[in-house]
């Protein structure tokens, strides 16, 4: 199968289609270039998998404000992740 390499215009308008392959791929692209601003946007509009990689970048950084953020923009793993960082221990010890 041929590399093609798809520019960002047609995934738009793939993904404004409702295609949700090139909307993961716009994720992906955003993600790469760490332009949040998209991935935000492309969450708003419905993708999972820029809840995904807006998550992962968020619990890295324990940014609580954004996973709750992300949870209330419709990607439950993000109030999980919330939880399960609000949850554990500050310094490490059990009280």
């Amino acid at each position: 199968m041929a590399n093609m390499n798809i520019d960002r215009r047609t995934l738009r308008e793939l993904a404004d289609e409702g295609n949700e392959t090139a909307m993961d791929r716009l994720a992906d692209l955003a993600d790469s270039a760490g332009d949040l601003g998209e991935l935000s946007e492309l969450l708003d509009e419905g993708s999972m998998h820029a809840g995904f990689l807006l998550t992962r970048r968020a619990a890295a950084a324990g940014d609580l404000r954004e996973l709750q953020r992300i949870s209330d923009a419709g990607y439950d793993e993000a109030g999980n992740e919330l939880n399960r960082l609000l949850k554990a221990p500050a310094d490490g010890h059990q009280d």
